[in-house]
């Protein structure tokens, strides 16, 4: 039976407000991000990380950088996990220093590496101020390359906020991140386990450099992949990202947010006696 070492758990594209706002007129996505740490929080096992890919506040307003501080700060706690926090295109490197980390502010590329428990995250800033698309600078890839010089105990995840896979929607696929050869070649051969990313609002996994890649689903809305001929459309539909790494492998699966109904709900113990009792 193969179990995960570890279980991180991504959030991205929450898209917060100020208070008494709303997304786009109608989407409270700080309640949406509540109900997904509530979630969380009441199943097992406990995640060694809460990973945040950016656009983590709508317009880079200090206020909302304040609010999803509070709410996530608290929900950690309750958790027993660290939040680690990345930047994305919505974001303002400032606000988001100031009112989210408490720091300084700053318009310095936000880049870090935290390790917890063995595992290593290594958060890359791929933003461009005054743009949606995504890039990296020498400098930052030579930082990389450096960090993972050495491999870490219980390997790396590293995050960012632009996809270096394909989108299958071509507006978005204008505004990825330039030229993923670049850090393909950074990251082969390295420690790298699985590379996690957001931006696009839809769930997608592919490859760089043999390494396996998730463009994580948002928790603000979902861009329909198959929308209506001659138009983009973004719909209800929300989730985050379960992250197990194994000691060969790496996984990432879909998590709904919002209400469920359960088809079938079994006692785990009566499910593993009746497993052992009919293996082969």
């Amino acid at each position: 039976m193969r179990t995960p070492r570890h279980t991180l758990v991504q959030f991205s594209d929450v898209h917060v407000v100020p208070e008494g706002e709303l997304l786009l007129d109608r989407l409270d996505t700080l309640d949406q991000l509540r109900q997904a740490l509530a979630a969380v929080e009441a199943a097992e096992p406990t995640p060694t990380a809460l990973l945040f890919t950016g656009d983590l506040a709508d317009t880079g307003d200090i206020r909302a950088y304040r609010r999803l501080r509070t709410a996530v700060t608290e929900a950690a706690a309750r958790i027993g996990a660290p939040a680690l926090y990345g930047m994305g295109n919505h974001d303002d490197r400032s606000a988001f220093r100031e009112g989210l980390l408490g720091a300084a502010p700053s318009t310095d590329a936000y880049d870090f590496t935290h390790v917890e428990k063995g595992v290593r995250v290594i958060m890359l800033d791929s933003t461009t101020p005054g743009s949606h698309s995504g890039d990296l600078t020498d400098d930052q890839l030579q930082w990389l390359r450096a960090e993972l010089a050495e491999p870490a105990a219980g390997g790396t995840v590293l995050g960012l906020h632009h996809p270096p896979i394909p989108t299958p929607l071509a507006f978005l696929e204008r505004l990825s991140l330039r030229d993923p050869s670049r850090l393909g070649r950074v990251i082969a051969g390295t420690d790298v386990r699985i590379v996690l990313t957001g931006h696009n609002h839809h769930a997608t996994c592919g490859a760089l450099a043999g390494i396996p890649v998730w463009a994580a689903p948002a928790v603000a809305y979902r861009a329909d992949v198959f929308p209506p001929a001659g138009t983009y459309q973004g719909v209800t539909g929300v989730g985050y990202t379960r992250v197990d790494l194994y000691d060969d492998c790496a996984t990432a699966t879909f998590v709904p947010v919002g209400p469920i109904e359960p088809v079938y709900a079994y006692e785990r113990a009566k499910v593993d006696r009746y497993l052992t009792a009919h293996e082969g």
